[in-house]
Order: structure tokens, then C-alpha cells, then sequence
């Protein structure tokens, strides 16, 4: 009996119904959570916007196996240098519940300048040898 009564205490705390939009208005409310919430949708829509270049330089090397191998590992390590710079730069609040607002926060700054790199590829003109992407 003991047992059903503590699972129904767990039940009275599960939310139910719809789940609420987090608002990430700048008059919205500022709790940690929701400071953390709103961080990752940034960090989410930079990573997104990424995705999208990424595939369209990738679309433009497809007849160039040796141009696309090299972007692809310029990607992977771009990566790993993104996680790992942004795990260092979030070190000092690790055990703290800000920890995932600035990690994302991270992310996303870092991101927002491959943005613009992989922006650049994409506006090279014809016969910019300098430009690993051939132009539109």
C-alpha cells in the first residue's frame, strides 16, 4: 500500500496537458531554466543555418571528389575544435546550473564565425583562385 500512494505522489508532480512555448522575448520571464532554453534554440537556429551553407557547398564540390574530401575533414575538425574550445571556455561553471546557457552560448558565437567563413565560400566569383568553391 505504501507503494501506491508514493507513486501517486510522483503522478500529482508530472506536468499534463500542453507543454508551454518558453518565451525567449527579451521581456520574457529570466529564470535559469528558461535562460538555458532560450540559449540552445539560438544556439540551435546558428546550427541549422550552418547545416544549410554546408550542404550548399557541398552541392557545388560535387564534381570534385578531392575538394569535397577535403571540406568534409575541415567540417570534422572544425567540430571538434567548436566542442573543445567550448567546452574549456565553460569550464569554470561546470558543476553550475548556468553551465548549459554558456556552453550554448559558446556554441553559437563559434558557429556564428564558421557562418560567415562558409558565406564567403559561397560568394566567390569566377576566377578567384584563392576560393575553394566554384562560383554559382
Amino acid at each position: 500500500m505504501r507503494l501506491s500512494f508514493a507513486f501517486i505522489g510522483f503522478l500529482t508532480i508530472l506536468p499534463f496537458g500542453p507543454a508551454q512555448a518558453t518565451d525567449c522575448s527579451p521581456n520574457g520571464q529570466r529564470d535559469q531554466t528558461t535562460m538555458n532554453i532560450c540559449a540552445n534554440e539560438s544556439y540551435m537556429k546558428a546550427d541549422a543555418e550552418l547545416n544549410s551553407l554546408y550542404k550548399q557547398i557541398s552541392e557545388r564540390l560535387k564534381g570534385d571528389a578531392e575538394t569535397l574530401k577535403l571540406l568534409v575533414g575541415a567540417e570534422k575538425a572544425w567540430l571538434a575544435f567548436r566542442g573543445a574550445e567550448c567546452t574549456f571556455a565553460a569550464s569554470g561553471v561546470a558543476q553550475g546550473t548556468i553551465y548549459p546557457m554558456i556552453m550554448s552560448e559558446c556554441k553559437e558565437g563559434v558557429t556564428s564565425k564558421r557562418i560567415e567563413v562558409l558565406k564567403y565560400y559561397l560568394k566567390c566569383e569566377e576566377g578567384d583562385l584563392s576560393c575553394p568553391v566554384p562560383a554559382k
